[in-house]
């Protein structure tokens, strides 16, 4: 069923709205996937915080017009889903990637990120990003490594003091 003039308009301003605010896109092709298969990966993104909509080539590149994902329009071609990231940069390539493995009937078209096009190819580069609770972790392991290795030092002479001092007592005792 045809959409209305204004259900159009609607929609490009919903997607619109949503790429504004997004960190990264992934745009990929779905004929031949099932309704229960894509239900089931639109569950997916949904537990992950991922945008997914299936929308026509001309209003998806009117809806993009103005907003960092432009560069989209030049790979908005075939039946597509586009699915946006959020608050983390790599949970649509991940949505997309770990569906992917169980149906190999989506196929990565294009991947963008900051304004910035990239082929297919670059899914498992932006999939494989840390989110952000991993990059905190990751900050903080960096930031403890140099604290934890001072103290070390500082406990090693007192430490080998004892053991020397343990050592001497044992000999002692022995004799």
């Amino acid at each position: 069923m045809p959409l209305r003039l204004e259900d159009k308009k609607a929609l490009v301003a919903e997607v619109n709205e949503v790429a504004a605010n997004s960190l990264s896109a992934v745009a990929a092709e779905y004929s031949g996937l099932s309704v229960a298969q894509m239900t089931d990966f639109r569950k997916q993104a949904r537990a992950s915080d991922v945008y997914v909509r299936v929308v026509k080539n001309t209003l998806a590149k009117r809806a993009v017009e103005g907003t960092e994902f432009e560069c989209l329009q030049e790979a908005l071609t075939g039946p597509l889903v586009l699915a946006f990231s959020r608050e983390d940069p790599g949970a649509a390539a991940r949505v997309v990637k770990t569906f992917a493995k169980e149906n190999d009937k989506l196929v990565t078209t294009a991947v963008a990120i900051s304004g910035q096009l990239y082929p297919a190819s670059d899914l498992d580069r932006l999939a494989s990003l840390p989110t952000l609770d991993q990059a905190r972790a990751m900050l903080l392991g960096v930031l403890h490594a140099p604290l934890t290795q001072f103290v070390r030092t500082l406990a090693e002479p007192p430490a080998m003091l004892a053991r020397v001092m343990q050592s001497r007592a044992d000999q002692e005792q022995a004799a």
